[in-house]
């Protein structure tokens, strides 16, 4: 790990996780994919993916923030098994928990994940980016087939799992 890598990063009283650098869209908006890796005055450019320990070390204290947030230059849900236990051991603290996702999860890993995010996430907030699969495909450039309508799928069924869900 190198000292200048960003796992962790406060903007006002909410901390941001940076935990994965892989997307399944190249937006043509996304700051990353036209060479900035900067949020505020913090490089998101990681030169390895944390582990679940040293993302729990860059949180320090939940109770310190009013809410810990997924979010970061890649697709946290790539990465779930370990977005799940770091936000279980958040909500432990009782701090909400909220994931900023492209809301294409069960289309990678081919089944519904949704079930998974019960007592760990607090809120899905979901980028749509696009009033139908046109403008979404000329825009995400998405990388899996059939994007847009998982998406629409993901936002539909994920008030099912979790308390709030945002797009």
């Amino acid at each position: 790990m190198t000292a200048s890598q960003t796992i962790a990063y406060p903007i006002e009283n909410r901390l941001y996780l940076n935990i994965n650098d892989r997307c399944t869209l190249e937006c043509r908006f996304c700051p990353k994919n036209n060479g900035s890796w900067q949020v505020h005055d913090y490089s998101l450019q990681l030169q390895k993916r944390p582990s679940v320990s040293e993302i729990l070390d860059a949180i320090g204290d939940p109770l310190a923030y009013s809410e810990v947030v997924f979010c970061g230059y890649g697709e946290p849900t790539l990465r779930l098994e370990t977005m799940l236990k770091v936000a279980e051991y958040v909500q432990t603290f009782g701090t909400p928990v909220r994931v900023n996702t492209d809301g294409l999860a069960n289309l990678f890993h081919k089944r519904n994940v949704l079930p998974l995010f019960e007592g760990k996430i607090t809120t899905v907030s979901v980028s749509l980016n696009a009033q139908n699969a046109e403008v979404y495909e000329q825009h995400c450039q998405p990388q899996l087939p059939g994007s847009f309508d998982a998406v629409t799928d993901f936002l539909r069924q994920a008030g099912s799992h979790v308390p709030n869900v945002v797009a």
